[in-house]
């Protein structure tokens, strides 16, 4: 994946450099934070095509995110509802249940569920729950589900509104975030994603060009 690179010695590490040049491609008006700052960060991410495949030799791999990634890149969490389901038209079910599963995993693991809820990521919470369902890990739907019921039992697929249920309610999470971190320890999530994308290889299967960004590098001195 050139300068972001997928994999590694610390996926997640990974994850969190990926989830931050996503977010500086976000429109400034979108983001609390000084527009001048938004226009320095945005400055050092470009965005570059590239052909990805993803086929029997990917599904093989011990990386989830080798498969998923195209439609990683595709989806739009950013807007509205509508935004977000016509990004994902070309893709399959399967595709975007891992890749909700993967942006859940990611955010509740940087900062819990009120990360993952307040965060443009909440979009996909219907589709990580059902994830946790299809790949056969009931405590982590039933995890979901229950954070669901917190936030007035369907929380808002529009980020506005879903921060406006936070304020109002305001759920405690703490215990939810505590089983899912021990969810994590007896059960190989990466593994259940991978084993059910290879029950069903051809809705993974991918070859075409995206566009992601790329960390532009300092002139070497």
């Amino acid at each position: 994946m050139g300068s972001w690179a997928a994999g590694g010695s610390d996926p997640m590490r990974t994850d969190l450099l990926v989830w931050v040049a996503l977010a500086l491609l976000v429109p400034a008006c979108s983001r609390d934070d000084d527009s001048e700052v938004n226009q320095a960060s945005e400055s050092d991410v470009r965005k570059e095509r590239v052909e990805l495949r993803v086929d029997a030799a990917a599904l093989s791999g011990d990386d989830v995110f080798v498969v998923i990634e195209p439609v990683y890149w595709g989806v739009n969490i950013y807007g509205s509802l509508q935004e977000y389901e016509a990004s994902l038209k070309s893709f399959s079910r399967p595709q975007r249940l891992l890749v909700a599963l993967h942006w859940y995993i990611a955010e509740v693991n940087n900062g819990g569920h009120d990360q993952f809820y307040s965060n443009s990521t909440g979009i996909v919470w219907p589709d990580a729950l059902a994830a946790f369902e299809e790949i056969g890990v009931p405590d982590g739907a039933e995890i979901i589900r229950e954070s669901a019921r917190r936030l007035g039992g369907l929380p808002s697929r529009e980020r506005d509104e879903r921060n406006r249920q936070l304020e109002q309610l305001e759920p405690n999470f703490e215990d939810l975030d505590t089983r899912f971190y021990a969810l994590q320890d007896h059960t190989h999530l990466d593994a259940s994603m991978l084993e059910y994308a290879r029950r069903q290889p051809t809705e993974f299967y991918f070859t075409g060009m995206v566009e992601r960004p790329v960390l532009n590098q300092p002139p070497v001195q």
